[in-house]
């Protein structure tokens, strides 16, 4: 009972709980706690496996903060690498519920019987900004200033089942996106608030992003970032249909089609596994 896996996706890492195997309620501080890297286990975020009505698995995901993230394509190959490794995926292609979405994930490559590369199915990119959401009336939300923490962005907005904020950059500058980010993040202009990209594009097939992220600041890597950023520079004419996004945890590889469909690939790692003290949970 209140077992626990910890895994990394390119630096981004979530732990893992089953809420058929924990005998506590994930409240907010609970999951701050556990997050946190000094009293609790550590972690940009809680992936919790829940029954799906939609899916074989559903998936649950949750903030440093506390708050919960429609999608993460880190988390979801992460979750699945989980499913597979411990029995509950019983082939390499499955289904999971999340709120941003059905997603559909395969298991592109193993080591000693555990899912070490994944594909997972990130959906269709939405560029409507009503349904980003973004408080606009247009069309679409591309090259438009905005100005934030006493600075002026041109920003292009997206979704892709949570919602992304797309600033392109002559050079990438990590200190300024830790900055400007929370600003970026909190503008009265996304009703559910956004994650940000600064991105610098290396050629026709390749980019280079910093992020900020909805909820947990500064992160080494986000598939539903690189999935963003690939939707909209994909938009822009600026690449073509395969796009490696690196990122400072590493590279992700993002196909989009001509429905705008996204399909994302990627390397996870197992951390830790183990069992929550209830001395931590009191």
């Amino acid at each position: 009972m209140n077992e626990f896996v910890k895994t990394h996706g390119l630096g981004n890492e979530y732990i893992v709980l089953d809420a058929d195997a924990i005998d506590f309620d994930l409240s907010v501080d609970q999951i701050k706690t556990l997050c946190n890297v000094h009293f609790g286990i550590g972690s940009d975020g809680i992936l919790l496996k829940v029954p799906a009505d939609h899916a074989e698995f559903g998936l649950r995901i949750f903030n440093p903060d506390g708050s919960e993230a429609e999608k993460s394509g880190n988390g979801l190959r992460i979750f699945s690498k989980y499913l597979y490794d411990y029995g509950f995926a019983k082939k390499k292609d499955f289904s999971i519920q999340t709120l941003g979405g059905l997603v559909h994930a395969h298991i592109v490559e193993e080591q000693n019987h555990r899912a070490s590369k994944i594909k997972v199915d990130m959906g269709k990119a939405i560029f409507k900004p009503k349904d980003i959401p973004v408080n606009s009336d247009m069309d679409l939300f591309f090259d438009q200033p905005l100005e934030a923490g006493g600075q002026q962005f041109i920003v292009n907005c997206v979704s892709v089942g949570n919602p992304h904020c797309i600033v392109m950059k002559e050079e990438l500058n990590v200190e300024e996106i830790k900055v400007f980010g929370t600003f970026l993040e909190n503008h009265p202009l996304f009703p559910n608030r956004i994650n940000v990209q600064f991105v610098k594009l290396i050629s026709e097939s390749e980019v280079e992003i910093l992020i900020w992220e909805r909820g947990a600041g500064y992160t080494l890597a986000s598939g539903s970032s690189s999935s963003a950023v690939a939707a909209v520079v994909r938009k822009k004419g600026l690449v073509g249909n395969s796009i490696k996004v690196k990122m400072p945890g590493g590279e992700l590889f993002i196909e989009i089609d001509d429905r705008w469909e996204i399909q994302m690939t990627g390397e996870v790692k197992e951390i830790a596994n183990g069992k929550i003290s209830d001395e931590i949970l009191k």
